[in-house]
């Protein structure tokens, strides 16, 4: 008697079952992961506009809101003070201030005045909306140039139900320009070159 072990021989089909069942195995486990690198490459490609998408819904971080008209309803008798702060980061060679560092305004009213990018406390952002702005495009000057450079806007009457902003008597807005490295041409027409080349 020896004592070895038993050995087993599955039929030929039961081997080719067995061997089949492990390769689809591997398949399925193969797929998973290369689904997952998908997602993960979609998720990094896609992570800068849902987060410019999520800021611009929610307000988050201050990020005014764009609006396409003025309120239809007649501003609220309640005012609050808008600060304006005006910043020009390194390696742009322009003097930006504001020509009045605050004003006061009834919510609901649209104003015009000069513009910023950001607004604090971060909890107003939702609730301010800008209609027309310089900053929604590239602003290129001229040696010396001097130009005004408006934005309308109004604060939501909606602010006066979030309980969080009760106590809230003054929305800061900060604008900073940044140089722009590859500015896109701009086409000229006919004739533009002959222009005047005049202070806006």
């Amino acid at each position: 008697m020896t004592n070895e072990p038993t050995r087993r021989h599955l039929p030929a089909a039961s081997r080719k079952t067995a061997l089949r069942t492990g390769l689809t195995r591997d398949a399925v486990v193969a797929a998973a992961c290369a689904l997952v690198v998908v997602l993960m490459i979609g998720a990094s490609y896609a992570a800068v506009p849902f987060y410019n998408w999520f800021c611009r819904a929610t307000g988050f971080n201050g990020t005014t809101q764009v609006a396409s008209s003025a309120p239809s309803a007649a501003p609220l008798a309640r005012k609050i003070a808008v600060r304006f702060d005006s910043n020009v980061a390194g390696g742009l060679p322009w003097k930006f201030a504001p020509e009045q560092t605050e004003i006061e305004v009834k919510i609901g009213e649209v104003v015009t005045g000069q513009a910023a990018y950001n607004v604090a406390p971060l909890t107003v952002g939702a609730y301010f909306s800008k209609i027309n702005c310089f900053c929604f495009t590239e602003q290129t000057m001229a040696p010396g140039e001097k130009r005004e450079m408006p934005v309308v806007f109004y604060v939501d009457p909606s602010i006066v139900n979030d309980s969080e902003n009760d106590g809230l008597n003054s929305i800061t807005l900060s604008y900073t320009f940044y140089p722009v490295r590859d500015p896109a041409a701009k086409p000229l027409a006919a004739g533009e070159l002959d222009k005047p080349k005049g202070n806006l």
